[in-house]
């Protein structure tokens, strides 16, 4: 069997992409330079700078490791129930009927209402704040599972049962490796909606975290500072994304257009 070639930087996106940024690095210098108040828009220089004192102090690492912590657990307990609610509106239609109403209204409360509640209700502490994003998350999950659990192929399912396979057996080698592309696209999806939610729940009651030092630079009006926590932790999330959930999404759409 002979190996498909790689295609080049330039066809997969490598060489644009790093383009853009450099492009986009130096509209921010200009701009810096044009400014007639430095301290609203620093140069990427300074903002380098400070982020490699937050680096050198070990500021970052814990404030960014707590963040991070609470993107990984709201995001598993909103794809876990996001799932399992999907899979159970797409499979049952009494199931979408009755929940369906109070996953539109979910998809349409704002998240900062959301945030607000939840510290109401339950308090200034990590269950309200992981709880908070998770909910905002988990309808997304849900009508993305249930739309792909609608698309699985009636003939396999037949065939499972033609073969009298254990239900468990079924959802892990029929379902799921036809849903593994919704999954994984809702997984990018949310990674990247979840993190902007937590650093808000961080900046409206939590005592760590980057929100929370987002929170006190906005406080003293440092921009610097600002940008130098921002693009850090977005550093942080486009390596998870690179790493971990691109090649993961590759994989499960491997699946389809071998299938077809």
């Amino acid at each position: 069997m002979t190996r498909t070639p790689k295609p080049p930087a330039t066809r997969s996106g490598l060489v644009p992409g790093l383009l853009s940024v450099l492009a986009m690095l130096l509209l921010w210098t200009v701009a810096s330079q044009l400014t007639d108040r430095p301290q609203t828009l620093p140069a990427p220089w300074e903002v380098a700078a400070r982020i490699g004192r937050l680096v050198a102090t070990g500021e970052l690492w814990f404030n960014a490791g707590m963040t991070l912590f609470r993107v990984v657990a709201s995001f598993a307990l909103a794809m876990a129930v996001g799932m399992a609610l999907g899979l159970w509106m797409g499979r049952s239609r009494g199931a979408d009927q009755w929940l369906n109403p109070g996953v539109i209204i979910l998809l349409n409360v704002p998240a900062l209402v959301v945030i607000v509640l939840c510290y109401i209700w339950i308090g200034l502490n990590e269950t309200a704040a992981i709880l908070a994003v998770a909910l905002n998350k988990i309808p997304v999950v849900t009508v993305m599972i249930r739309e792909g659990t609608r698309a699985l192929r009636p003939d396999l399912d037949d065939m499972a049962r033609a073969f009298r396979m254990a239900p468990l057996a079924r959802l892990r080698h029929v379902v799921l490796p036809q849903l593994a592309p919704h999954v994984a696209a809702s997984a990018r999806a949310g990674i990247s909606l979840i993190w902007k939610i937590v650093l808000v729940v961080e900046f409206l009651g939590r005592s760590n975290g980057v929100g929370f030092k987002i929170h006190l630079l906005f406080s003293s009006f440092d921009v610097t500072g600002v940008l130098a926590w921002a693009l850090a932790f977005v550093a942080v999330m486009l390596a998870i994304d690179l790493a971990l959930l691109r090649p993961w999404e590759a994989r499960a759409n491997r699946w389809r257009q071998d299938a077809a």
